[in-house]
């Protein structure tokens, strides 16, 4: 039956995280196999969730993929779990657009048949909170909200004086509470809650939340409602082979503290197609491993650029095999880092892999933010001209000074279908972007990624 929960929030900043990450964490150390999931693009909420559960966390998420293959990425993370939980992304209702549930962790919910744990700051809050509650039970009839968590209580008295009333009045029952500790508020930052890599004694966190959750809350009755769920839908296996291939090439993919935004379905669909990923570190290796193709995502290399400037011997080696024709891609920190320098915050410049003739420059306020569909303008490593594919931007740094003559790999569509502009810069066989591309929107690109990886290994013998 695949059991399951969704812990979703009123709004962003009601706690989400922190329930999350302290029941994964009581319920790994009861001996439970949790599969941790997150609604939305986000990349930072899964890697707690895999540190504190020790799977992989999994996004899902209803704008780049459609029924089947949300079904799909789920059933093939959650079979072998003994519970799925699912975090939800800013309110219940909350996602592409304010006129439907795209992209809402509601629309996850109906797909995958799955009861909503429902997480309220009720730190300010009396009986306004039964009709916070009530909102957001009747808004949408088909959902199944089936149990409350109070964060931010001030005392058992203020606890009682809210269940007691939910459940008599909305027959909804209150799974429990946090009380109010700043201790265990996690840290924010632009891109939304700091990494697992700089969360300050992360370990006693966690051990914290691990010991409030057990005394605070009925963790055999959540369990009882993630057993208590309908079937999953059935669906057909689209993105997936489920054969693993024997190795072609070994692509490097560079995962350090300043790099290690990565889509893990995007790692998968890698792996399984034939490649045998080395993880390297920008900030710690002063050699590449011998590779056939490079992948450098997302992070914030913006908080280590003095530790990435002073790594001159694998910046050139980096530059001397894109001149030389290795296939790379990279996006967003990836794309800042292949550039001359990236100025600061304060104003100083930082020389980097210098492969991409332009600067990059932080900015205080954010440059983008959203879903992006892009278009191929013409053929680069990754997708051939007309293909589509989709993606998410969150970025305060903006490229400048780029020399005339580049081009361009796609056309970027704007989250009502205009026109936004052209992006994506390609350099012999290397492609980057701000845009941090989902590959099972697209399946080909993985393919196409391998084979250039294939004819440059074949060139150099």
């Amino acid at each position: 039956m695949l059991p399951r929960l969704i812990v979703a929030g009123t709004s962003s900043g009601v706690g989400k995280t922190t329930v999350n990450i302290g029941l994964m964490a009581a319920l790994s150390e009861k001996g439970y196999n949790i599969q941790p999931f997150k609604v939305g693009p986000d990349y930072i909420d899964p890697g707690f969730h895999t540190l504190v559960t020790g799977n992989k966390s999994r996004n899902l998420d209803s704008w780049f993929l459609n029924r089947n293959g949300i079904c799909e990425v789920f059933y093939r993370a959650a079979k072998d779990a003994d519970l799925s939980i699912i975090e939800g992304v800013m309110g219940l209702f909350d996602g592409y657009s304010s006129k439907n549930d795209i992209g809402s962790t509601a629309h996850i919910a109906k797909i995958l048949k799955t009861p909503i744990i429902l997480v309220i700051n009720a730190g300010k809050m009396a009986r306004s909170t039964l009709a916070v509650i009530y909102g957001y039970k009747n808004f949408d009839p088909e959902l199944n909200i089936a149990g409350v968590i109070l964060n931010n209580i001030g005392s058992q008295r203020h606890y009682e004086m809210l269940k007691d009333p939910i459940e008599e009045e909305l027959k909804i029952p209150v799974l429990g509470y946090l009380p109010r500790e700043k201790e265990i508020e996690l840290s924010e930052r632009y891109l939304g809650l700091v990494t697992t890599y700089e969360t300050k004694d992360l370990g006693g966190l966690v051990n914290r939340l691990r010991g409030l959750v057990n005394q605070y809350m009925d963790l055999d009755k959540l369990v009882h409602l993630a057993k208590n769920v309908e079937p999953l839908p059935e669906y057909k296996s689209n993105i997936f082979s489920n054969n693993q291939l024997e190795n072609k090439v070994d692509i490097g993919v560079a995962y350090d503290e300043a790099f290690n935004f990565y889509y893990q379905e995007n790692l998968d669909l890698l792996a399984e197609s034939g490649a045998n990923l080395i993880y390297f570190s920008p900030l710690h290796d002063s050699n590449l491993p011998e590779v056939d193709g490079i992948y450098i995502g997302g992070g914030f290399p913006e908080n280590f650029l003095e530790e990435l400037a002073k790594n001159v011997q694998l910046k050139m080696q980096i530059a001397e095999l894109v001149e030389k024709g290795l296939p790379l891609y990279a996006e967003c920190g990836g794309l800042m880092y292949l550039t001359k320098e990236i100025k600061d915050f304060n104003g100083k410049n930082y020389p980097m892999v210098g492969i991409i003739p332009g600067r990059v420059e932080m900015k205080k306020k954010l440059q983008a933010l959203g879903y992006k569909e892009i278009i191929a303008v013409r053929d680069n490593i990754l997708l051939k001209k007309g293909e589509k594919i989709k993606g998410h931007e969150f970025h305060y740094s903006n490229l400048k000074e780029l020399s005339p003559g580049i081009i361009n790999a796609y056309q970027v569509m704007a989250s009502r279908g205009k026109k936004e502009r052209e992006a994506g810069i390609i350099y012999n066989n290397l492609l980057a972007s701000y845009i941090h591309l989902y590959f099972p929107a697209n399946i080909k690109v993985v393919e196409r990624f391998i084979n250039k990886c294939d004819e440059y290994k074949k060139t150099r013998g």
